[in-house]
């Protein structure tokens, strides 16, 4: 995730101080991790900095100053050549459950590459009983809906890979170890 780039996206509809970013930020990417405060200021003091963002003036409601940020056009146009490119499909296996495996193979045996596929997968499948649940909650909101989409494909991509693979352990386990 480009948090520089969500930030412009949220400031786009008008200007807004740390924390109401934050919260936009919570609220239209409900199953993403949470942003940290001290992440949003960051980020809003580089971009400042690099012309993107420009304090939009003061506010002291009940508490400390606020400081509000707007879009500058040079961030609007920043934000705009980021929408427009494409995101180029992932060159290689970033990930830290076929890593595991492919280790699980080259350290122990090939019990134990089948028991940790065995109990990642029973991990993935109550994850996806949970996402399931929030797409029939009547209080879920479209975008809970539409987070708990993208995260059911991945999931339900993983478990095709980890059946596929718990068929195959044995042959990939003696190719490690011929």
């Amino acid at each position: 995730m480009s948090t520089p780039h969500v930030l412009l996206g949220l400031l786009a509809g008008g200007s807004r101080h740390g924390y109401e970013l934050k919260r936009a930020h919570d609220e239209r990417l409900p199953r993403a991790r949470p942003l940290a405060f001290g992440q949003v200021y960051a980020t809003l003091g580089r971009l400042e900095r690099d012309g993107l963002v420009a304090a939009a003036g003061q506010d002291r409601a009940s508490g400390p100053d606020r400081t509000a940020y707007e879009l500058t056009g040079y961030g609007r146009s920043a934000l705009d050549e980021w929408l427009s490119a494409v995101e180029t499909p992932m060159p290689y296996v970033a990930s830290t459950l076929f890593t595991k495996v492919v280790v699980a193979l080259l350290v122990a045996d090939i019990d134990r590459a089948r028991s940790y596929l065995v109990a990642q997968r029973a991990a993935h499948t109550a994850r996806l009983r949970e996402l399931t649940s929030v797409k029939t909650d009547p209080a879920a909101s479209v975008s809970d809906v539409i987070a708990a989409d993208f995260a059911i494909a991945h999931l339900d991509a993983d478990l095709r890979w980890l059946h596929t693979t718990l068929d195959r352990v044995a042959d990939w386990y003696r190719e490690v170890h011929p």
